[in-house]
């Protein structure tokens, strides 16, 4: 992998740390079925890109903290630290039951939490392989969908299957093209944050 000074900017790897995410989220299973299944109402699919950028909020910006770490004034201060991965699984859990009312229970959401974080760890090294193996997964399962017996049920059976639909052109689609991220929009205000900048999530018990 090239190693040029762009592609190892903070810039540059904020941004693959926000595909990490992205891609992380559309390759959640849960997730996935809910948004197929408009759970979340008739912007399920925009609700997910919001989902992933109020998760990508719970970090502090690979871009700050390089410029935090390059100020002479900061050289004996800790920077702002990254959610523990248990805050991480509990947002999943909220924003999956307030946004979508899926009470997910499979605990799927710590494999989710997991590739964000070593997606993360990767990102803020300059190495960028996890990304890209996410990515190929998740061009791996484009034109398929979940099928599932109950979306309600306990445990469900799901399966991913083919759409051989020829109206469905995957042709328009780019190879290296990647799950989109946005903002919270304001209508729809992210997590709660208290005073140390970390989101207020209740876990439920399972």
């Amino acid at each position: 992998m090239a190693s040029s000074q762009a592609e190892l900017s903070p810039e540059t790897r904020q941004e693959q740390f926000e595909q990490g995410v992205a891609i992380s989220l559309h390759l959640w299973l849960s997730l996935t079925v809910a948004v197929q299944n408009s759970l979340g109402g008739p912007d399920s699919d925009d609700k997910r890109d919001w989902f992933a950028g109020a998760i990508v909020e719970m970090f502090p910006s690979i871009v700050d903290l390089a410029k935090f770490q390059s100020q002479p004034q900061n050289k004996n201060k800790s920077p702002p630290k990254d959610p523990e991965a248990e805050d991480v699984e509990a947002t999943l859990l909220q924003v999956m039951w307030d946004e979508f009312e899926t009470n997910v229970d499979d605990d799927s959401e710590v494999e989710v939490a997991e590739r964000i974080i070593k997606a993360r760890t990767q990102c803020i090294a300059g190495d960028f392989e996890f990304v890209e193996e996410l990515r190929r997964r998740w061009l791996a399962t484009k034109g398929k969908t979940v099928k599932v017996e109950e979306v309600d049920g306990g445990d469900q059976e799901t399966d991913w299957e083919s759409e051989d639909d020829d109206e469905d052109d995957d042709d328009d689609v780019e190879m290296d093209e990647a799950p989109a991220l946005v903002a919270a929009p304001k209508e729809r205000p992210p997590p709660e944050v208290d005073d140390d900048g970390f989101t207020k999530v209740t876990r439920k018990k399972r």
